[in-house]
């Protein structure tokens, strides 16, 4: 119900256009108000735990961004039963061309590569494009799973 009801603050907003790059937070901006709310969920979780990494809090800002207005409520928990059930299903539901309805699966399957590309585009650096994808490594690994934890907690 919580997808539902989703509702950000102005001053939600104001805190997002602080860390992004200005493309960044209007890209950010065109998210659905519930990708909007989980993103500013994980950022105040990493806040919270003391983490003031602006790539990290960028990542978690825009980790759902291609996600965008095609993919719906019901897509996203289809998405979720399917790839429990049958995840080769999932993969053969899916389709990249953007005319067709069964697009929104594909990018549930790839959401994070599609989401770290726009937010390169939109001004980012590759370090928030690799915390996006869950490749950081070496001395980020650490912030990595913190982002991971701060996400999975929603």
């Amino acid at each position: 119900m919580g997808h539902v009801r989703a509702q950000v603050t102005p001053d939600e907003e104001e805190l997002a256009r602080r860390i992004l790059p200005p493309d960044a937070a209007r890209l950010f901006a065109t998210m659905p108000v519930a990708d909007r709310r989980h993103a500013l969920d994980v950022t105040g979780r990493l806040r919270a735990a003391g983490q003031d990494d602006p790539d990290v809090l960028c990542a978690a800002l825009l980790h759902d961004t291609a996600k965008g207005h095609r993919m719906r409520l019901w897509h996203r928990v289809a998405g979720v039963l399917l790839e429990a059930a049958t995840p080769g299903m999932l993969r053969r539901l899916a389709s990249p061309d953007p005319t067709s309805w069964r697009h929104a699966f594909h990018l549930y399957l790839h959401h994070a590569e599609l989401s770290a590309e726009m937010a390169v585009a939109a001004g980012c650096g590759q370090r928030t494009a690799a915390f996006i994808v869950g490749s950081a490594a070496g001395d980020d690994a650490r912030l990595q799973r913190a982002l991971t934890e701060a996400d999975d907690a929603s």
